[in-house]
Parts: structure tokens; sequence; C-alpha cells
């Protein structure tokens, strides 16, 4: 085993656990991929919303169009 692959594999993790150097990179992935499954449910809920109103408008100015 080299020197280098010592420090990365033995060295470099005890010394982050015992300075207390988190990483957080899987938790902010997680965070990100929360927030944007929020936006994605607004979004959809906003567009079946206006999709709604809409026809029922296109449908009374069609009735009222056959008059």
């Amino acid at each position: 085993m080299s020197l280098k692959s010592y420090l990365e594999l033995v060295v470099s993790p005890m010394l982050r656990a015992h300075l207390g150097i988190r990483d957080d990179r899987g938790a902010s992935l997680v965070e990100y991929a929360l927030l944007v499954a929020l936006i994605a449910v607004v979004c959809i809920l906003a567009i079946t919303f206006i999709g709604n109103n809409a026809n029922s408008k296109f449908s009374e100015v069609s009735s009222n169009l056959n008059k």
C-alpha cells in the first residue's frame, strides 16, 4: 500500500472524524430532490386548475356561439 492510498483511506477519515468535518453532499442532494418534487407537484396542480378553468370558459363561449 502506498503512502498516498494509506493517507486517503486511513488518516483522512480519522482526521475528519476528530476535527468534526462532515460531508453533507448526500443530504444536500436529498433536499434538492425534495424541492424539485414539490415544485413539480405545484406546477401540475396549477396546470390542472388553469386547464379546468380554460375548459369551462371555452365550453361557455362555444355554447353562446351555437345559440
